[in-house]
């Protein structure tokens, strides 16, 4: 009997022992689980906390923790931060000497016309301006591949190169087909390259603010548009165009060197094998076709008003000096056209605010610019136009990327730029043409507004397309 209780009384205290062992193992993995030092396979388990650890050690060891959200997951975007908004101030800057300079073509159509290639019809000097727009546009694909494999270090090297160097060419051109070569091909094919790899490195640092980060982002372009009108219409009195050109390329070239430093991607680079197919491939997603369909409308349109609005307004009585700063005035709200909308996307939806935005632009063509016969309403025009059509610019890439694998952005945004350069290109040549002895802006003005109207509909249908009728709902 004494033997039996002795036996009882020793395991009992066998079974006390190797309780506390485990739990002092267990408190011990719990505390050197953050060290490095004891980072091991064993221990590389979830902590686990008030639960029986008399349970089964294999289906504990058995247990994983959860693998790391990928780089392309919602979660993993920083969404802000100084490395975040750095990239989007390299953004920013690239966008001031790209599309901002695009944005001034109505300053060298204007000085164009009436000196140096004063011999020349309005259609066939407005093919130089449309070419920068066009080239700009068309380089979409392949830079976008480029970006996409190798990331946008070297794109914004190469494109810093062109882009300079063919406004040096362009101050010292005097025949028409080197301003088509300068001008119209070197440059923008340089601002192309400079172009896409920042809008598209920006994109990988944002998914909830992307839209903000758009705005803020292509508000450079604005801000170049502001500044290089005044810029190039001041200086050429006082030093001429050769050096008025010079001063430019040099501004340009100083803003590059702050965008080649600070652009980066956050994803690393994925090297893949030059497709055409897969530039194509997109185009069979109703949505993407649909705002492709769209976009090329509003680009037959868009840039009608940035190149023939100064000489409209010499049309309808406007003095020369005032109606130097028409193109300024349209650039300058746009500023906030290209910020506040795109934080309106993030909140309410982008396809959204693309919509309203679009419809206001044509509308404000067709019942503002249209019947416009004095100095009041074509200024008011300039600054509403600005706001509406700065919307359209921002908001563009943030609905692409809302609708696109981000690891194929620089593919599927090249593909939409690259498609939507022909309606650049074409728009402004038939306002030219449109346009006639110069002096009557209707024919002109009605295309633009019905082309724009066309594109916004189409935004509409895409919209309808994602979320059938549902007015409220947040796309």
């Amino acid at each position: 009997m004494a033997q039996a209780s002795s036996a009882s009384s020793t395991t009992m205290a066998a079974d006390a022992a190797m309780k506390e062992t485990m739990h002092e193992a267990a408190s011990s993995r719990s505390h050197s689980f953050d060290d490095p030092r004891y980072q091991t396979e064993a221990n590389i388990l979830p902590e686990v906390e008030n639960q029986d650890y008399e349970k089964d050690i294999e289906k504990v060891a058995s247990e994983k923790l959860a693998p790391p959200p990928s780089a392309t997951d919602p979660s993993s975007f920083p969404d802000g931060g100084l490395e975040a908004w750095l990239v989007v101030f390299g953004g920013f800057c690239c966008l001031f000497v790209s599309f901002g300079w695009i944005n001034c073509i109505g300053v060298f159509q204007e000085y164009y016309q009436t000196n140096l290639l004063s011999q020349y019809s309005p259609s066939a000097i407005s093919w130089i301006v449309s070419l920068e727009t066009f080239m700009m546009f068309l380089g979409g694909p392949v830079f976008g591949k480029i970006y996409d494999n190798y990331g946008p270090r070297y794109l914004l090297l190469g494109g810093s190169f062109l882009h300079v160097f063919g406004l040096m060419m362009t101050s010292i051109s005097t025949e028409y087909y080197q301003f088509i070569l300068a001008q119209g091909i070197c440059s923008p094919i340089g601002a192309s390259a400079i172009f896409y790899p920042a809008m598209s490195s920006v994109s990988t640092w944002f998914f909830h603010r992307r839209a903000l980060a758009f705005g803020v982002m292509a508000s450079g372009s604005s801000l170049g548009g502001v500044i290089f009108p005044i810029l190039v219409q001041r200086l050429i009195p006082n030093i001429g165009f050769p050096w008025t050109m010079r001063v430019a390329a040099f501004i340009i070239l100083g803003m590059l060197v702050i965008g080649n430093l600070t652009v980066k991607s956050r994803l690393p680079p994925n090297p893949k094998p030059f497709v055409l197919k897969a530039f194509v491939r997109p185009l069979r997603e109703p949505a993407f076709a649909l705002v492709t369909v769209a976009s090329f409308f509003v680009f037959f349109g868009i840039f009608i008003p940035f190149n023939f609005i100064t000489l409209q307004g010499q049309a309808v009585g406007m003095s020369v000096n005032l109606s130097s700063y028409l193109l300024a005035i349209v650039n300058a709200f746009s500023i906030f056209g290209r910020t506040l909308p795109g934080y309106l996307g993030d909140r309410f939806g982008r396809f959204n605010v693309m919509v309203i935005m679009n419809f206001f632009s044509a509308i404000i063509i067709l019942a503002l610019w249209l019947p416009s016969r004095s100095n009041a309403p074509v200024i008011v025009f300039a600054a509403l136009y600005g706001f509406g059509s700065g919307a359209f610019v921002s908001m563009l890439p943030a609905c692409v990327a809302q609708i696109s694998d981000i690891r194929e952005i620089g593919i599927r945004t090249g593909t939409i730029f690259a498609i939507v350069s022909v309606a650049a290109l074409c728009g402004n040549p038939i306002g030219g043409a449109l346009l006639g002895d110069g002096t009557n802006f209707t024919k002109l003005q009605i295309f633009a507004g019905v082309t724009y109207m066309a594109g916004a509909a189409g935004f509409l249908l895409c919209r309808t397309r994602l979320v059938k009728w549902e007015i409220w709902k947040k796309i």
